[in-house]
């Protein structure tokens, strides 16, 4: 007989474990030797390199796809190591195609970039089947905790471990990672690469990884404060928004970040339970990576709705045409009304929108989609940030170098004021913040 979920459609094993292995390959290949020299060659090698300048960790991009050209890619890798010690990963979820490669002359002149993020992924990947490139300076005494395993906190770890100083990071899950582990579509990131970078980036040594323990669940701030010499906050983002529609609590309406952390830790993705007809609620990556999933694993029907234009949502041109080649359909300036049905979701109803002087309003005209299974993408918000800390626009308040309103913390990445909520941006802060701690502890001491 079957269970409530299977009743509403949702179901596992819709598809042969073939379909998955293909469904779920790299989405991107990496190159060959031959590929990467003549990509390589495209390359201008500016002078004044506009890719450079859109990088949010400033990797000296002309010189690594120089050093790639002149066969030495292992120098290539140390050039972006140098920069971005997650460069890896970086590689494979960045949106190069808004940031460096939007930018390249390549592109404004034939509409064809230089292949950026997958030269930095021939680089590293070639670097990181070797040696760790890098060894610790001498010990210098002092003692720094990071809270949070994800891009910003190891960023910040491998940085601090660099300059001599001894580092403990302690992250609430079983694992690090971050949202290179949990939080980002599986065929971003194949073959368990999230681990692999992790214990690459922790073989420099003078990094101690504590697992399961979170602020106010066996630490607390002021302790850490007294046992070491300044403390780095990576927490992220783990409150949701609220959708703020009639029948939210309903049967098989869930987060998006939820369904997506369960698919990358899923040992077996037929397992994993997915609807006929699928809603995703939201504008983001997220709301891409929760709708091409759902997919992925054999989903009928996809819809993704977003309140706003086109022009308006954070996922990239790039994402957005990846959702729909994969057979997910966009609906744009929409807003949900409620979830309709009996316990579980069949149904939600939206209304159209438009902007009037600059504010979202509803038009009055309605319409209803098939749903079997919700997701919500419409962000997240911070919980558990520190007492006594300054916040701003929702997150934590810290200078241009990352220090808080308390002079001995220092955060970084989605926790924290600043800039896009994006791996590359959190692995800068974290490394920015590094540095200003080794300064103001190097000039204390």
């Amino acid at each position: 007989m079957p269970n409530d979920a299977q009743t509403h459609g949702i179901a596992d094993h819709r598809l042969s474990p073939p379909d998955y292995a293909d469904n779920f390959s790299d989405l991107h290949a990496p190159l060959s030797d031959h590929e990467a020299l003549v990509a390589a060659d495209r390359c201008y090698f500016c002078h004044d390199a506009p890719c450079m300048d859109a990088c949010p960790t400033t990797i000296d991009i002309p010189l690594f796809i120089r050093q790639i050209s002149t066969g030495t890619a292992d120098s290539a890798a140390n050039t972006i190591f140098s920069q971005n010690i997650l460069g890896g990963m970086c590689a494979r979820v960045c949106p190069t195609e808004t940031l460096c490669e939007e930018v390249c002359v390549r592109e404004t002149a034939e509409g064809k970039p230089v292949l950026i993020g997958l030269l930095q992924r021939y680089a590293t990947d070639g670097m990181m089947a070797k040696a760790h490139p890098f060894s610790r300076a001498a010990d210098t005494g002092k003692k720094i905790a990071v809270i949070g395993a994800g891009p910003a906190g190891l960023a910040c770890a491998h940085r601090l471990s660099l300059n001599g100083h001894t580092v403990t990071v302690f992250d609430a899950r079983t694992k690090g990672g971050g949202l290179n582990e949990f939080g980002i579509a599986a065929y971003k990131s194949v073959d368990d690469f999230a681990q692999s970078e992790v214990t690459w980036l922790l073989s420099i040594g003078g990094i101690d990884m504590k697992y399961d323990t979170a602020l106010g669940n066996g630490l607390s701030i002021d302790a850490l404060k007294a046992d070491y010499d300044a403390v780095f906050l990576g927490i992220g983002l783990s409150g949701v928004n609220a959708l703020r529609a009639e029948g939210e609590d309903k049967d098989n309406v869930r987060d998006a970040v939820d369904f997506i952390e369960d698919l990358r830790q899923a040992p077996d993705l037929g397992t994993l339970k997915v609807g006929r007809h699928v809603v995703v609620i939201g504008g983001g990556m997220t709301a891409v990576d929760a709708a091409v999933q759902s997919k992925l694993l054999g989903a009928e029907n996809v819809t993704m709705v977003y309140r706003r234009g086109k022009g308006r949502m954070s996922a990239s041109g790039f994402e957005q045409e990846l959702a729909t080649s994969k057979g997910v359909r966009i609906i744009y300036n929409a807003a949900p009304l409620r979830v309709i049905g009996n316990g579980a979701a069949q149904a939600v109803e939206f209304a159209y929108t438009h902007t009037v002087d600059g504010k979202l309003e509803n038009t009055g005209e309605t319409f209803t989609i098939a749903a079997d299974q919700v997701f919500k993408a419409i962000g997240q918000t911070l919980d558990g940030a520190p007492k006594g800390l300054k916040l701003s626009g929702g997150k934590i308040k810290v200078d241009a170098v990352g220090q808080t309103s308390d002079p001995a913390i220092w955060a970084g990445g989605d926790c924290a004021s600043g800039g896009d909520d994006l791996t590359v941006t959190a692995v800068a802060e974290g490394r920015d913040a590094a540095d200003d701690i080794h300064k103001t502890l190097t000039a204390e001491g």
